[in-house]
């Protein structure tokens, strides 16, 4: 799914790459951001010690305990809305990719998507990480993909980083306008 509308501007891309532990938001972020020479930020690298401590317990995070995670990340990439970022962050909900619109309205996604038998080979390979395979359940139980209203562009990770990259450098088109919804009027 590709949805970005017409470049009108400068060019400059905010993105998030988004998708479950486990399914390369990281690497493909650094990598994308690399070829843009833009900014990259983790957004685990944002979570406080208190989230940390209770993934790496094997909870999964609330709506409550990610609310102001969300509002930092929001704050980050809208100081760089003129400059052009990326951001690895899962995004798993349509509602925390609002939240990150709503402090930087030209922000898109890239959706890293991948099925669960392929993410847990990826996750059982990964050491030193404090995110436990076993909340990855929790994970796509909870993923919302992006709608057709939303800006952005679903990869499935099955192919190689490069391919990856170069496939949504080719589709994707930077975000220069705030997305608009239209509310129908009521008759009177």
């Amino acid at each position: 799914m590709t949805q970005n509308p017409p470049s009108t501007g400068s060019g400059h891309r905010l993105l998030v790459v988004m998708g479950v532990s486990g399914s390369g938001k990281s690497t493909v972020g650094a990598a994308i951001a690399q070829r843009l020479r833009v900014p990259f930020a983790d957004a685990d690298d944002f979570h406080p010690p208190e989230n940390i401590a209770k993934m790496a317990s094997g909870r999964p995070l609330d709506d409550h305990d990610r609310q102001p995670w969300l509002q930092t990340l929001g704050g980050w990439l809208a100081e760089r809305e003129h400059t052009g970022a990326v951001l690895s962050c899962s995004a798993l909900k349509r509602g925390y990719r609002d939240l990150l619109r709503g402090r930087a309205a030209t922000v898109s996604f890239l959706h890293l998507d991948g099925t669960p038998a392929v993410v847990e080979a990826r996750l059982a390979a990964r050491a030193g990480h404090f995110m436990p395979p076993s909340l990855l359940r929790s994970q796509f139980a909870t993923l919302e993909p992006l709608a057709a209203d939303e800006h952005g562009t679903t990869i499935d990770i099955t192919q190689d980083i490069d391919a990856i990259v170069e496939r949504y450098l080719a589709v994707s088109v930077p975000v220069t306008a705030p997305m608009t919804t239209q509310i129908p009027q009521e008759s009177a």
